[in-house]
């Protein structure tokens, strides 16, 4: 019988949660290079080109490639002949990896975690607990798998019981239409069709583990009726044109998975489960002579890019000096490099800060003619000013838009994905703007940053209130002051183009 330690469990997923958070997976860079060839639209192109080059600076610098460096997923299959010395359930062995993992002062991870989902959400400061699934299968070792699913993607993760009659491929277009651009494209698509409801949500976020192989698909053709599946819904989610950050392109999908199980006569349970651009995941065997080791991909893998941001295609813009004639002047798919001060927050800022302005009190920080950052950054190391800081989605901030654009002055809010209708007429109602940075460029966004420094709402960790002192920060016009949205226009003119 083989016999596994428990610190080769606890120290092999510690090393694979920092693995992965750094470098992407071989398959999806060179799928990901490979979108970046064959795309035609210029926003599309520059958006996959930033994704690829933080990739590389991730895999170099050993830092995170995305700030949110997600909630992890552990997939453990023990076997029969397999015992594991401990006490201790799977579970926490999981825990206590991850908890090693994320407060490492070598790499720390970003904590995301909450203990509480519906009252206090307070955060639990080591990104415990894990979602760790185990089963018991034949053999004698114990195969791990480590993924790290940040909240964009997870966030729009949809599950529907259809009627035995119903059209899956329908449903999934329909579906992916509605996402919006919050889960970071170019990317995956994971399907599970049968089971139960718990059971087909699992089989899709299983799906999203299988290793990229759409290229080959296309090139040999489908062996079955399910292969024949996945090539029609990866052309037709193509071909909706959302592409890139939702900016309108050629890319969506760079492969969709399809796992599929029995189920009841009178059910079509139908899961799908969007993967980002930070794909991140990787498996190991213990078989009794310690811990797994990691071999970093070859940087060969990743293709040598070089924006081209040549005056005349990117406006300077002084945050500090920041004019309503100027911000007006600014239309959708303007690049801008913004120089200067701006202040940073999320989720529970922007609650805090609503929630002063309605009882009338002062808020801690003076938003007046001021850029306010959507991000929850990666702590420094080192002589870093700050960790990765890469946009948190920006519709989240939706439901606060109105209230501080009338009530606190305001002007610009940067993040990634399309805003609301109810954010863009509240845009447009003030003649302010929404511009966005990339999401998967945390390490590019990060280089700009000169100077940072907590400013209010330090309790609230990675959500508290900052002060970024940046320098030539790319962004995107999204929203201008007229409010037309970027993310209307650019798949709507893709959406053409590739049908």
């Amino acid at each position: 019988m083989t016999v596994i330690r428990e610190d080769d469990i606890v120290a092999s997923v510690a090393a694979a949660a920092q693995f992965i958070s750094c470098y992407h997976p071989a398959d999806y860079v060179r799928a990901l290079a490979a979108a970046h060839e064959r795309e035609q639209s210029p926003a599309a192109r520059e958006a996959i080109g930033q994704i690829l080059i933080n990739s590389r600076l991730a895999a170099l610098g050993r830092r995170p490639m995305c700030q949110d460096t997600g909630v992890v997923n552990a997939f453990v299959r023990v076997g029969l002949g397999a015992r594991i010395a401990t006490t201790r359930a799977i579970e926490e062995l999981v825990d206590e990896g991850v908890r090693r993992a994320y407060r490492d002062t070598a790499n720390p991870l970003r904590a995301s975690i909450i203990a509480d989902p519906l009252l206090t959400r307070r955060n639990t400061r080591d990104n415990t607990p894990a979602v760790t699934h185990t089963a018991v299968v034949p053999g004698e070792v114990v195969t791990v798998v480590i993924a790290a699913k940040g909240g964009g993607s997870e966030n729009k993760s949809r599950f529907a019981m259809l009627n035995p009659s119903d059209d899956v491929e329908e449903w999934v277009l329909r579906t992916v239409e509605s996402l919006g651009a919050g889960w970071c494209p170019p990317g995956l698509l994971g399907l599970g069709v049968g089971g139960s409801a718990e059971k087909a949500m699992l089989m899709a976020k299983e799906a999203l583990l299988a290793p990229i192989d759409m290229p080959d698909l296309l090139a040999r053709g489908p062996a079955d009726a399910e292969e024949e599946m996945r090539i029609r819904l990866y052309r037709a989610v193509n071909a909706l044109g959302i592409g890139a950050q939702g900016l309108g392109g050629l890319t969506t999908v760079v492969d969709v998975k399809l796992r599929t199980f029995p189920t009841h006569a009178a059910s079509k349970p139908v899961a799908l489960i969007p993967q980002c651009a930070a794909n991140r995941h990787v498996s190991f065997v213990l078989d009794g002579s310690g811990p797994a080791t990691f071999t970093p991909p070859d940087l060969a893998d990743w293709p040598e890019i070089v924006l081209d941001r040549t005056a005349g295609l990117a406006r300077r813009v002084d945050l500090d000096a920041l004019t309503q004639d100027e911000i007006e002047s600014w239309a959708p798919g303007d690049t801008l490099l913004l120089s200067g001060r701006m202040l940073t927050g999320r989720d529970a800022a922007h609650k805090r800060m609503a929630d002063l302005v309605a009882r009338g009190e002062p808020l801690p920080v003076d938003l007046r003619g001021r850029a306010i950052y959507y991000v929850g950054p990666v702590d420094p190391v080192g002589d870093e000013v700050i960790g990765p800081a890469g946009p948190t989605t920006a519709t989240r901030m939706d439901r606060f838009t109105e209230t501080l654009l009338a009530r606190t002055g305001l002007r610009v809010m940067i993040g990634k994905a399309e805003r609301g209708p109810a954010a863009i007429e509240a845009i447009a109602r003030h003649r302010a703007a929404y511009l966005i940075a990339v999401g998967g460029a945390a390490i590019l966004v990060s280089r700009a940053i000169r100077a940072a420094r907590v400013v209010a709402f330090e309790d609230l960790g990675m959500e508290a209130i900052y002060e970024f002192t940046v320098e030539d920060m790319p962004v995107t016009v999204a929203v201008d002051s007229g409010g037309r949205s970027l993310h209307t226009l650019g798949p709507a003119r893709w959406r053409g183009r590739v049908a």
